[in-house]
């Protein structure tokens, strides 16, 4: 009788631990900072804004400030919508269509894939941010790689919104509309192409397969919203900074830098294609960035248009931290080459170069 007593209750004092459980995270006894956030920050600087409207208002009554705050909310009022649109359908498509559709109406032949997936880019619209992780959950699923980036290309640069943005932004020219399409097109098919004929897949498949994620355990409303919110958030401060720089061109440069530019093709040309990368503007917006530059002629927008959605900094950054450096160092220069090459020659055509 006391050896099996004795072993049960050596048994139940063994099954007692012996320690307590480590407080959870964000108990009263380890309290946790207060996060200052830029939600935070934006309405601190609002609020200041409207308490000291007076001072600004003195302080800021010069001509050159006025006419660069008249432009700076021009160009932000106009974009504003179609930003907003554009990141509502990234969201959409984020959420309820998976990566699988764009598989299933692909041509097995990689050719016939770049076509395709260049032309899907209308009827799947997103922008830039948004084209990145979609690529990767395509290649993820055994797509090939060339039809992947040709997509990345020609999502957010063919898409409706975008397009519709271009018309309204330059409504005395609606062969910019036609050419921005022909030229990106033109650049993601040619991409597409050329990484059939140059690239190697060590430099991104088994990376891009390794960081596949899809939706899933999540709802889809929660995804909607969640996508949505993040592009905006950094699109809106890109659409912000594109403004200011505008703005500042408006008012800094003299009118006549901008008609030497014009006069001089070749600088014009180079000048709006760095400017494009640096300035990292979102698709939906950059078109009325672009039409803010007057006295620049068409030909050098138009390179604008097709090289921004194409390539910039934060398109490296991303295919950087998705697809690996060795990628993002030959795929972006490659871009550049191609979106400039494209915009210059169909600009030359359909645009007279001017």
């Amino acid at each position: 009788m006391s050896g099996p007593a004795s072993a049960r209750s050596s048994r139940a004092v063994t099954s007692v631990p012996s320690a307590e459980p480590p407080p959870p995270e964000g108990d009263a006894a380890t309290p946790r900072r207060p996060r200052f956030s830029s939600v935070e920050l934006l309405c601190v600087v609002l609020l200041a804004a409207i308490v000291g409207q007076p001072w600004l208002a003195s302080v800021l009554d010069v001509p050159a400030l006025r006419t660069a705050s008249t432009v700076f909310v021009a160009v932000c009022v106009q974009a504003l919508p179609f930003l907003v649109l554009g990141v509502l359908v990234s969201g959409a498509l984020a959420a309820f269509v998976p990566a699988r559709v764009l598989e299933r109406v692909l041509p097995r032949r990689q050719g016939a894939a770049v076509g395709v997936a260049g032309l899907s880019g209308v009827a799947l619209p997103g922008c830039e941010c948004a084209s990145v992780p979609v690529a990767r959950r395509l290649i993820g699923q055994g797509v090939v790689p060339a039809a992947a980036l040709t997509f990345l290309l020609s999502a957010p640069a063919v898409n409706p919104v975008v397009l519709v943005s271009t018309a309204v932004a330059f409504p005395g020219d609606p062969a910019m509309v036609l050419a921005r399409f022909l030229a990106s097109l033109a650049t993601a098919v040619v991409m597409g192409l050329l990484w059939i004929r140059w690239g190697r897949p060590e430099w991104m498949v088994a990376r891009a397969r390794r960081r596949v994620a899809e939706v899933s355990g999540r709802a889809r409303w929660t995804v909607f919203a969640e996508t949505a919110r993040a592009d905006l958030v950094d699109a809106g401060g890109f659409l912000v900074l594109g403004a200011l720089v505008s703005a500042a061109l408006g008012v800094l440069v003299p009118a006549s830098w901008f008609t030497a530019l014009g006069e001089q093709v070749v600088l014009g040309v180079l000048v709006m294609a760095v400017l494009a990368v640096v300035l990292s503007l979102c698709s939906e917006a950059d078109a009325f960035v672009a039409a803010s530059l007057a006295p620049l002629p068409l030909l050098p927008k138009l390179v604008f248009l097709v090289v921004g959605p194409a390539v910039d900094v934060k398109l490296f950054a991303l295919q950087a931290g998705t697809f690996g450096r060795s990628f993002a160092i030959r795929f972006a220069p490659a871009t550049f080459v191609v979106a400039t090459g494209c915009a210059v020659v169909v600009g030359t055509l359909l645009l007279g170069g001017g």
